[in-house]
C-alpha cells in the first residue's frame, strides 16, 4: 500500500511506534472515549488505528490531500468522518455539535495556535490529549515561578486541569525531529466564567508576559491603567510570579 510522504511545510513527523501511539490514545479518559473525539492531523493513522477501536464517535481532520486519500482507503469505517481541511480555520460548531475531545500528534509549527483555538472553544472542548514539542508541552503545564511559565500556561490553566504524561524521543518519528516531544492531557475544570472581565484578563496576561523581565508596574504601562491601582504591591512582581488567581484578582481591581 502506498505510504504518505511527510511534508516539511506542513510540519509533519509521522510517529512510527505503535506502543507509544497506544499510550497516547490511552491518555484519553474513558469518559472522553465514549463521547465525540476529533483527531487533528492523523497523517498515516497510527493513532487512528487505535482510536477507531476505542472511541464510539470519531472524526479526523487533516490538511494534507495525500493523507486524506490514504485514510479513506485504510479506514472505510470512517466514511463521512474524514475531513479535508485546516483545523485552525474550521467551524467546529458546524462539524461537531455539542461537547467533544481533541487528540493528535500536533505539528510543532502550529501547536500553540491549536491551543489558542481550544481556548476559543473551551465551552465545547472537554479534554485534549496532544503530543507536541517538549518545550511547549512543559510551558503549558508549568506552575508559576519559573521561566517556562507563560501566556499559554495562565490562559489554559484558568479553564483546564492539566498533566504532563510522558516524553517521546525523536528516533520514533519519520523523519526524526530535532527536538524531543511531550504528551500532555488537559481536562476542562469547573470554571464556566472567570470572576473578572475575561477579555481584560487576557490582555493583562499577554501584556505582562511580553515584557516578562520587567515588573508588572512597567510591563503594563502601555495599557494606561487607572491611577487607583498604582499602590498595589502585586505590581512590583513579574508576570511569571503570578498564579491564575493572582491575575484574576488584579484584573478585578483594575476594573473597579
Amino acid at each position: 500500500m502506498k505510504y504518505v510522504k511527510a511534508k516539511k511545510h506542513l510540519g509533519q513527523h509521522f510517529l512510527n511506534d505503535e506502543r507509544i501511539a497506544l499510550d497516547i490514545v490511552n491518555g484519553l479518559t474513558e469518559k472522553a472515549q465514549k463521547g465525540k473525539v476529533l483527531e487533528i492531523g492523523p497523517g498515516m493513522g497510527i493513532l487512528t488505528k487505535f482510536l477507531v477501536k476505542k472511541c464510539d464517535n470519531l472524526t479526523v481532520v487533516d490538511i494534507d490531500k495525500e493523507s486524506i486519500g490514504y485514510l479513506k482507503r485504510v479506514f472505510p469505517e470512517l466514511e463521512g468522518e474524514i475531513i479535508e481541511g485546516d483545523f485552525l480555520s474550521m467551524n467546529l460548531e458546524e462539524k461537531l455539535v455539542g461537547k467533544f475531545s481533541v487528540i493528535g500528534n500536533f505539528p510543532y509549527n502550529i501547536s500553540s495556535q491549536i491551543f489558542f483555538k481550544v481556548l476559543d472553544h473551551k465551552d465545547h472542548i472537554t479534554e485534549v490529549v496532544g503530543m507536541l514539542q517538549k518545550e511547549v508541552a512543559e510551558r503549558i503545564v508549568s506552575p508559576p515561578g519559573n521561566k517556562q511559565y507563560g501566556i499559554l500556561s495562565v490562559l489554559l490553566q484558568a479553564y483546564y486541569d492539566m498533566e504532563y504524561l510522558f516524553t517521546v524521543e525523536p528516533d520514533v518519528f519519520i523523519p526524526p525531529p530535532k527536538v524531543r516531544s511531550g504528551v500532555i492531557r488537559l481536562k476542562r475544570n469547573l470554571v464556566n466564567k472567570l470572576k473578572c472581565d475575561e477579555k481584560l484578563f487576557k490582555r493583562i496576561v499577554k501584556q505582562g508576559f511580553q515584557n516578562r523581565r520587567k515588573t508588572l508596574r512597567n510591563a503594563l504601562k502601555p495599557l494606561n491603567l487607572p491611577d487607583h491601582i498604582n499602590s498595589l504591591d502585586v505590581l512590583n512582581k513579574r508576570a511569571e510570579q503570578l498564579s491564575v488567581t493572582d491575575f484574576e484578582d488584579l484584573t478585578m481591581k483594575i476594573q473597579q
